[in-house]
Protein backbone atom coordinates (compact mmCIF):
# COMPACT_ATOMS: atom_id res chain seq x y z
CA UNK A 1 0.00 0.00 0.00
CA UNK A 2 2.87 2.16 1.07
CA UNK A 3 3.96 2.14 -2.70
CA UNK A 4 0.69 3.13 -4.14
CA UNK A 5 0.05 6.12 -1.36
CA UNK A 6 1.28 9.10 -3.31
CA UNK A 7 -0.16 8.44 -6.26
CA UNK A 8 -3.63 7.86 -4.33
CA UNK A 9 -3.51 10.91 -2.20
CA UNK A 10 -2.68 12.71 -5.72
CA UNK A 11 -5.63 11.46 -7.28
CA UNK A 12 -7.89 11.85 -4.76
CA UNK A 13 -7.05 15.75 -4.21
CA UNK A 14 -7.19 16.79 -7.94
CA UNK A 15 -10.76 15.31 -7.58
CA UNK A 16 -11.96 17.09 -4.30
CA UNK A 17 -9.30 19.82 -4.18
CA UNK A 18 -8.73 19.53 -0.64
CA UNK A 19 -4.93 17.80 0.38
CA UNK A 20 -6.38 16.65 3.59
CA UNK A 21 -9.27 15.33 3.02
CA UNK A 22 -7.15 13.33 -0.14
CA UNK A 23 -5.56 12.06 2.82
CA UNK A 24 -8.06 10.95 4.94
CA UNK A 25 -9.82 9.09 1.98
CA UNK A 26 -6.45 7.09 1.30
CA UNK A 27 -6.58 5.97 4.60
CA UNK A 28 -10.22 5.15 4.59
CA UNK A 29 -8.67 2.82 1.20
CA UNK A 30 -5.80 1.59 3.32
CA UNK A 31 -8.56 -0.32 5.53
CA UNK A 32 -10.44 -1.66 3.05
CA UNK A 33 -7.44 -3.07 1.18
CA UNK A 34 -6.78 -4.60 4.45
CA UNK A 35 -10.31 -5.82 5.22
CA UNK A 36 -10.17 -7.58 1.71
CA UNK A 37 -6.46 -8.71 1.77
CA UNK A 38 -7.71 -12.11 1.09
CA UNK A 39 -8.79 -10.77 -2.13
CA UNK A 40 -6.02 -8.63 -3.26
CA UNK A 41 -3.39 -11.53 -2.62
CA UNK A 42 -4.65 -14.14 -5.27
CA UNK A 43 -6.28 -11.50 -7.09
CA UNK A 44 -5.59 -11.62 -11.11
CA UNK A 45 -6.75 -8.29 -12.03
CA UNK A 46 -4.18 -5.36 -10.67
CA UNK A 47 -4.47 -4.30 -6.94
CA UNK A 48 -3.25 -0.49 -8.22
CA UNK A 49 -6.35 -0.54 -10.34
CA UNK A 50 -8.23 -1.77 -7.13
CA UNK A 51 -7.24 0.98 -5.08
CA UNK A 52 -7.89 3.85 -7.61
CA UNK A 53 -11.25 2.42 -8.07
CA UNK A 54 -11.64 2.06 -4.10
CA UNK A 55 -10.42 5.64 -3.75
CA UNK A 56 -12.84 6.92 -6.65
CA UNK A 57 -15.65 5.30 -5.53
CA UNK A 58 -14.80 6.75 -1.69
CA UNK A 59 -14.83 10.26 -3.16
CA UNK A 60 -18.00 10.14 -5.35
CA UNK A 61 -19.60 8.85 -1.98
CA UNK A 62 -18.02 11.50 0.20
CA UNK A 63 -19.21 14.20 -2.41
CA UNK A 64 -22.78 12.40 -2.76
CA UNK A 65 -23.07 13.77 1.14
CA UNK A 66 -25.69 15.81 1.85
CA UNK A 67 -23.42 18.14 4.14
CA UNK A 68 -20.85 18.30 1.33
CA UNK A 69 -22.89 18.98 -1.50
CA UNK A 70 -22.91 22.63 -0.27
CA UNK A 71 -19.54 22.83 -0.12
CA UNK A 72 -18.98 21.56 -3.69
CA UNK A 73 -21.55 23.70 -5.17
CA UNK A 74 -20.93 27.07 -3.10
CA UNK A 75 -17.13 26.41 -3.55
CA UNK A 76 -15.89 29.55 -4.08
CA UNK A 77 -16.21 31.14 -7.57
CA UNK A 78 -12.96 32.98 -7.31
CA UNK A 79 -9.84 31.26 -9.30
CA UNK A 80 -7.51 31.63 -6.87
CA UNK A 81 -4.58 31.17 -9.89
CA UNK A 82 -6.36 34.40 -11.41
CA UNK A 83 -3.61 37.46 -11.27
CA UNK A 84 -6.30 39.98 -11.54
CA UNK A 85 -6.40 43.06 -9.17
CA UNK A 86 -8.52 42.80 -6.12
CA UNK A 87 -10.66 45.05 -7.49
CA UNK A 88 -11.15 42.97 -10.72
CA UNK A 89 -12.06 39.51 -8.30
CA UNK A 90 -14.89 41.89 -6.68
CA UNK A 91 -15.90 42.88 -9.58
CA UNK A 92 -16.63 39.09 -10.86
CA UNK A 93 -17.66 38.05 -7.95
CA UNK A 94 -20.53 40.32 -7.74
CA UNK A 95 -21.57 39.64 -11.16
CA UNK A 96 -20.80 35.70 -11.08
CA UNK A 97 -22.54 34.87 -7.83
CA UNK A 98 -25.83 36.38 -8.14
CA UNK A 99 -25.98 34.49 -11.99
CA UNK A 100 -24.85 31.35 -10.86
CA UNK A 101 -27.81 31.56 -8.36
CA UNK A 102 -29.95 31.30 -11.13
CA UNK A 103 -29.11 27.84 -12.02
CA UNK A 104 -30.18 24.51 -10.20
CA UNK A 105 -27.72 22.90 -7.88
CA UNK A 106 -27.21 20.49 -10.55
CA UNK A 107 -26.64 22.90 -13.09
CA UNK A 108 -24.17 25.03 -11.05
CA UNK A 109 -22.36 21.95 -9.89
CA UNK A 110 -21.28 21.27 -13.25
CA UNK A 111 -20.25 24.65 -13.82
CA UNK A 112 -18.01 25.35 -10.71
CA UNK A 113 -16.31 21.65 -11.21
CA UNK A 114 -15.44 22.14 -14.75
CA UNK A 115 -14.65 26.36 -15.06
CA UNK A 116 -13.87 26.72 -11.71
CA UNK A 117 -11.52 24.11 -10.47
CA UNK A 118 -10.52 23.17 -13.67
CA UNK A 119 -12.00 19.16 -13.92
CA UNK A 120 -12.61 17.57 -17.13
CA UNK A 121 -15.71 16.42 -18.15
CA UNK A 122 -15.20 13.19 -17.02
CA UNK A 123 -13.61 13.82 -13.92
CA UNK A 124 -16.79 16.26 -13.20
CA UNK A 125 -19.09 13.39 -14.23
CA UNK A 126 -16.80 10.97 -11.98
CA UNK A 127 -16.93 13.01 -8.61
CA UNK A 128 -21.23 13.94 -9.35
CA UNK A 129 -21.73 10.45 -10.45
CA UNK A 130 -23.46 10.81 -13.41
CA UNK A 131 -22.71 10.03 -17.19
CA UNK A 132 -20.35 12.17 -18.81
CA UNK A 133 -23.29 12.94 -21.53
CA UNK A 134 -25.47 14.45 -18.47
CA UNK A 135 -22.51 16.37 -17.54
CA UNK A 136 -22.02 17.71 -21.10
CA UNK A 137 -26.04 18.49 -21.47
CA UNK A 138 -25.94 20.68 -18.00
CA UNK A 139 -23.12 22.54 -19.23
CA UNK A 140 -24.73 23.17 -22.40
CA UNK A 141 -28.19 24.58 -20.97
CA UNK A 142 -26.27 26.42 -17.82
CA UNK A 143 -24.12 27.99 -19.90
CA UNK A 144 -27.21 28.80 -22.37
CA UNK A 145 -29.22 30.29 -19.38
CA UNK A 146 -26.49 32.07 -18.35
CA UNK A 147 -26.21 33.98 -21.50
CA UNK A 148 -29.79 34.78 -21.52
CA UNK A 149 -29.57 36.29 -18.25
CA UNK A 150 -26.29 38.54 -18.70
CA UNK A 151 -28.07 39.65 -21.83
CA UNK A 152 -30.94 40.68 -20.26
CA UNK A 153 -28.73 42.94 -17.59
CA UNK A 154 -27.28 44.07 -20.11
CA UNK A 155 -30.10 45.55 -21.73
Amino acid sequence: MNEYRDGLVSYAERMLGDHGLAEDIVQETAIRAWRNIDRLVGMEGSVRGWLFTVTRHLVVDWVRRPHTRKEVVGASYEDPSSHASGMDTVHDSLVTRPLLRLLSPEHRAVLVHIYLCDRTIQETAGILGVPTGTVKSRQHYALRKLRAAATLELV
